[in-house]
Formats: C-alpha cells, structure tokens, sequence
C-alpha cells in the first residue's frame, strides 16, 4: 500500500505531507485518525520559531493541548516512535511534539523550518513537506488550517 498524503489548507495557502504510514503506523495513524475527525480544522499554529520549526495542533492554541478521545474522556498519548530511517534532515520534515515525557505526543505537530538533526531519534517523524515548502515559510504564530483531508 503506497504512503497516503496530508492535504493542509492554510490561511497563507495549500500544503501536501507525504505521511509516512509504512515506517511510522502508529504516529502517521495517530494524525490521519485526527484529520478524519477534522480536529484540525480552524486550528491556529501557535509556535514560530525563525529557522526552526512552525508548530501547530493544540485545541487551546498555547501549546498545553492535547486530543481528548469524546469516548473516553481522556488525552489521547501514544509512545514515541523513531527510527534511524526517519531523520528530521532538510526543512519540511513533520513530527509530533510532545513533553519532557517522551511517551506524550497527543496531536500536537511541528514542521521543520530548516536542518534539525539534533532532534532524531527523540522526536517522531511521521511525514514530509512535499509541495508548499513556500507556504509553510510564510506561516507564523496566529495562521490557521482552514481544512486538513487526507488524499
């Protein structure tokens, strides 16, 4: 089955993440099962770091948020996911964020802005910027994800 891909409308423009189902199940599955819940939609990017990462993701907009499962009550967490085939490497990468715990990523997610080596292995990748790279530079804190859908 070939890698499926994240179509994000943004306020500044359209966004593809190639999402990396075949490498990372339970991460990529994490963030599809959110896009189909339309979770995402209206959400803001609450981080911008220049040359770093955009962040996005949290239902509170501050980057304390997590998914609450409507069926369970509680915050969805899943263990980290990484793997040595998954580098962050050149801009465009798509990961989740998460605490200190390394076990907390929720629905939180980042794309790299520029080379973040220093966080393989810590933080997991789940997928690629593979047109947009130009939008995802224009974006800053307070931009919105007018639409998430999986294609």
């Amino acid at each position: 089955m070939a890698n499926r891909s994240a179509i994000m409308e943004t306020n500044k423009g359209r966004i593809t993440i190639e999402l990396y189902e075949d490498k990372a199940p339970v991460t990529a599955g994490n963030f599809i099962d959110l896009v189909e819940r339309g979770f995402y939609d209206g959400l803001t990017f609450h981080r911008y770091e220049p040359g770093f990462v955009i962040q996005g993701g949290d239902p509170m907009g501050k980057g304390t948020g997590g998914f609450v499962d409507s069926a369970t009550g509680r915050e969805r967490r899943i263990q980290l996911e990484v793997s040595p085939e998954l580098p962050h490497g050149p801009a465009g990468a798509v990961a989740m964020a998460r605490s200190q715990d390394p076990n907390s990523a929720s629905c939180q997610f980042y794309i790299t802005l520029g080379p973040a080596a220093f966080l393989d292995m810590n933080y997991a990748v789940f997928g690629r910027v593979t047109d947009g790279m130009e939008v995802v530079g224009q974006l800053r804190a307070g931009d919105r994800m007018t639409g998430v859908t999986i294609g």
